[in-house]
């Protein structure tokens, strides 16, 4: 039932955009996906369960939109130029989304699932885990790319990363996340 998943996920952030989780009702976002509850419990069998999945999901996409970045989707068409992409798609994801913001920097609050990081669908990875996922794909998508002579590369994509979770940390500008990216590695 992929799209019973998906539209409960769906739900469940749309629950959680509007109160806290622990206020959060399996029957409502049930009846929000348009699903039984015995549906929902089938498909994560208890509410510790949806949060474990969501928390994964909203992980999962924003590596996939790290592997955007950093495959110049966005326009960008250096590898400096690709890794400011992926930078600034970090600080953004982490500004919209309180659980990205979450799960890279380890700080959760009480609107937030508590984490979970060791039961299916996959273990959720640490702030360092997740960083270093974010990190390993910029290496292996910029390999072919990277200019002779330059910093090493994984020392730089390490380097970006952290660089951007220092501005998810400490709120400034996406945009100057982009031009510090590029200075750096000049």
């Amino acid at each position: 039932m992929p799209a019973a998943r998906e539209s409960l996920l769906d739900a469940a952030f749309a629950a959680l955009e509007g109160r806290p989780w622990p206020r959060v009702k399996m029957a409502e976002v049930a009846a929000a996906a348009g699903v039984s509850r015995q549906t929902l419990y089938n498909e994560f069998g208890s509410k510790e369960g949806l949060a474990r999945a969501l928390v994964r999901r909203e992980a999962d996409a924003y590596l996939s939109g790290v592997e955007r970045a950093l495959s110049g989707v966005s326009g960008a068409a250096g590898p400096r130029e690709r890794l400011a992409a992926a930078a600034v798609w970090t600080v953004r994801s982490a500004t919209e989304n309180p659980l990205v913001r979450a799960v890279l920097t380890g700080c959760w609050n009480d609107r937030l699932p508590t984490p979970v990081r060791t039961a299916p669908p996959g273990p959720l990875p640490a702030p360092g885990e997740l960083l270093g996922q974010a990190r390993d794909r910029a290496v292996r998508l910029l390999a072919g790319d990277w200019p002779p002579g330059a910093v090493e590369l994984p020392l730089a994509c390490e380097a970006v990363a952290r660089l951007a979770l220092s501005y998810v940390v400490a709120p400034a500008p996406a945009a100057d996340v982009a031009r510090m990216v590029r200075t750096v590695l000049a």
